[in-house]
């Protein structure tokens, strides 16, 4: 898994790409939520658009970082999970999360 974060006005984006399967770039990625919250920046979208599979381990990251985001009175969405929706549907998290097609959608949402 790789991701990058980049600011679009008040929403933190996470672009992830790859296998989400757990590991190091699981504890960067809750890190890089956590520091977010603490600047402030506590509405996030993740962007699973080239993400290629995930396990068990990666549903528990995306788990975690929406239990620490919404505990900060936060929010954070899903966009493009096209790749992990039958996985997200087959645990019932496709109700857990906010879920969007486009980021343009996704973006939209926080303005409401």
């Amino acid at each position: 898994m790789k991701f990058t974060d980049t600011l679009d006005h008040d929403i933190v984006v996470f672009d992830i790409s790859g296998k989400i399967m757990g590991g190091d770039e699981s504890t960067r990625f809750h890190g890089r939520v956590r520091e977010n919250i603490n600047l402030n920046k506590k509405n996030i979208v993740v962007n699973m658009e080239k993400v290629d599979w995930i396990n068990s381990v990666g549903l528990g990251m995306l788990i975690s970082a929406l239990t620490t985001v919404k505990n900060a009175g936060g929010r954070l969405v899903l966009v493009n999970i096209t790749s992990i929706e039958s996985i997200l549907a087959l645990t019932r998290l496709i109700t857990v999360f906010e879920h969007f097609d486009s980021m343009e959608a996704a973006l939209d949402s926080f303005k409401q």
